[in-house]
């Protein structure tokens, strides 16, 4: 499948900014329309300010005055993602739509579901998009989710990519998720971590078969292989080896029980997104 529709989630930090930027890099690769979500927030003080005014405890002029107020807020804090679209539209190749969308950051999932692929902030402590937020639209979307680092820099995204390979259905989920990225990589890389776990597990095919299928796919690929790693280095161990190859896209499975929220994600892919330093492509 192309990606001819993608949207980027932004909100008023610093790493809005680095992941519209990647977004724009990625539908000028592809071709796609991009759509810039952008849904302002109150901060826990204006919302208690809100709602106070809004239990009667003000007049109608009162209210009227703080609605204003509120809403210039929010104009100001969303100028400079603006700013920053019109400077970079000026001389773009896809096609771009700002969305401007009143209500809570809860409404993303909805429109995940009408692109192709939504690029995401993953935060521990985020104000918009934080820890549990980022991993729940991924749950709840039905689509695949890009999520880039809030902290670091990157000049490009899907050259190289590295997939994170264990021959299970969370993993195949993610490489055909993958595959119009794959498909167009100058060079993709299947990492596999202790794959004579997985390949008796499964009693799976040689790796090798994947690095074929891939091939016909038009992807440059090949293989590497990391033995005798811990269970709980795995997360860290992918990324650093991913970094090493000068990968600058993971794909992974996310893995876990699809109906109960705590145990959704298992301890690899939590470890991945909590402790990543490269941008992660997740499908469920």
């Amino acid at each position: 499948m192309a990606l001819k529709d993608l949207l980027v989630y932004v909100d008023d930090t610093e790493a809005a900014l680095v992941r519209l930027h990647l977004a724009i890099y990625l539908a000028g690769r592809h071709g796609s329309h991009l759509t810039v979500l952008y849904v302002p927030e109150l901060s826990p003080d204006q919302v208690q300010e809100l709602s106070t005014a809004e239990l009667g405890l003000v007049s109608a002029e009162q209210l009227d005055q703080l609605n204003r107020r509120l809403e210039a807020s929010v104009d100001r804090a969303a100028a400079p993602l603006k700013l920053a679209l019109q400077a970079l539209d000026k001389a773009r190749d896809p096609t771009i739509e700002w969305r401007f969308v009143k209500g809570s950051a809860s409404v993303a999932a909805q429109h995940a579901r009408y692109v192709d692929l939504s690029i995401l902030g993953h935060e521990v402590d985020g104000k918009s998009v934080g820890h549990s937020f980022s991993e729940q639209l991924l749950s709840i979307a039905g689509r695949p989710v890009l999520f880039i680092p809030t902290v670091g820099s990157f000049s490009t995204l899907g050259r190289h990519i590295v997939v994170a390979w264990n021959s299970s259905e969370p993993a195949v989920r993610a490489v055909n998720a993958a595959l119009a990225l794959i498909e167009r990589a100058d060079r993709t890389t299947v990492l596999a971590v202790n794959p004579a776990d997985f390949i008796g597990r499964y009693n799976a095919p040689p790796i090798e078969w994947l690095v074929e299928h891939l091939r016909r796919h038009g992807a440059h690929a090949d293989v590497v292989e990391l033995e005798h790693i811990p269970a709980r280095s795995i997360g860290d161990a992918l990324q650093a080896e991913a970094r090493a190859l000068g990968g600058d896209l993971v794909v992974a499975g996310a893995f876990g029980h699809p109906k109960v929220w705590e145990k959704l994600l298992g301890g690899v892919t939590r470890d991945l997104l909590a402790r990543m330093t490269l941008p992660i492509l997740m499908s469920l």
